[in-house]
């Protein structure tokens, strides 16, 4: 039996492979960076993430007796982004703990890649958090502990944009350098892999809100202040490699304009007002959750039907008259 749609029909040489490869690839400098900089646990890290991803995933799918997807590549890049939102400080069965329940509960136990309601890799890194705060926003290296550029912005500080730029400060391990995260993001849009309307938009409109509250609070602007919360906590690598998931965001321009905007709103009120100055991972996830109802209300109308609705409603006012 043979499904097939009116015309017309778009091809396309990508696959979920490609794709999913496409973003392993990218995300390789911004890890490389971090290991270079954390050192050895950094490596253990996310080698652990990466390998526990793909076995849960084929082990799952064994005991189900369902086919195997490890080689789409997908539970690569779930590894890869757990490691990259892990603090350098992070044990191995931390990573374990969060490919379990990013790959079995968020992505497998919903049918698998293109039926989660989240970003599994997200979900996993929150779980963590609310399991082991204490150990997640650890960020001691060489026994020395430091204050993010986040915390330390809330604390009064003012901070070295250059030193943000290459990543010489305290983070997690794929967040530091603002310069790796954004040549991988650059490699995905030459690639057409993402585009750049929800990645902009959610950019442009966190450090806008952000703008507008510190205004309202101080009564001043602060270039500096603000180009710091542009290259610290995640916000980049969360705009070009999470936000941008194809699974979980809007597949409407209007729609991922709209949730764009909407994860930028949340991460703004969670860095100026929340109780902790991150705000990225949770609120891509409350964006995603939101996605259904953002294409309910930005599906666009079939060519004509417009058209049809207007002369029928004018018929019928005429039949009323």
């Amino acid at each position: 039996m043979y499904n097939v749609s009116i015309s017309p029909h778009v091809r396309d040489k990508s696959s979920t492979q490609k794709i999913m490869r496409d973003v392993a690839i990218a995300l390789v400098p911004t890890l490389g960076f971090g290991i270079y900089h954390f050192g050895l646990n950094a490596a253990i890290v996310t080698l652990v993430s990466i390998v526990s991803c793909i076995l849960f995933e084929a082990l799952y799918e064994l005991l189900a007796k369902k086919p195997i997807t490890i080689f789409d590549c997908s539970a690569l890049v779930t590894g890869m982004i757990i490691a990259v939102n892990l603090p350098p400080t992070a044990t191995w069965w931390m990573a374990v703990l969060g490919s379990a329940f990013a790959i079995i509960a968020v992505k497998m136990f919903f049918g698998g890649l293109g039926q989660n309601f989240m970003n599994p890799a997200l979900a996993g890194r929150c779980f963590l958090m609310i399991s082991f705060t204490q150990r997640m926003t650890n960020f001691a290296v060489d026994g020395v502990s430091s204050a993010t550029p986040l915390a330390a912005m809330r604390n009064g500080e003012t901070l070295d944009l250059m030193t943000l730029f290459i990543g010489n400060h305290a983070g997690t391990i794929g967040e530091v350098s603002a310069v790796a995260i954004l040549i991988g993001a650059a490699y995905l849009v030459i690639k057409r892999v993402i585009s750049l309307r929800i990645p902009f938009t959610y950019i442009i409109s966190t450090i806008a809100i952000i703008a507008l509250i510190r205004y309202i609070q101080s009564g001043s602007f602060e270039p500096v202040y603000l180009l710091s919360q542009a290259l610290s906590g995640g916000l980049l690598v969360g705009a070009f490699f999470m936000a941008t998931d194809y699974v979980t965001s809007p597949i409407t321009k209007r729609g991922q304009y709209l949730f764009a905007l909407l994860i930028g709103l949340l991460t703004a009120l969670f860095r100026t007002l929340g109780s902790t100055a991150e705000g990225v991972s949770y609120a891509i996830i409350i964006g995603n959750m939101l996605v259904p109802l953002i294409e309910r209300v930005t599906v666009p109308m079939p060519f004509g039907l417009e058209r049809s609705k207007r002369i029928r409603k004018a018929k019928e006012g005429k039949a009323n008259g």
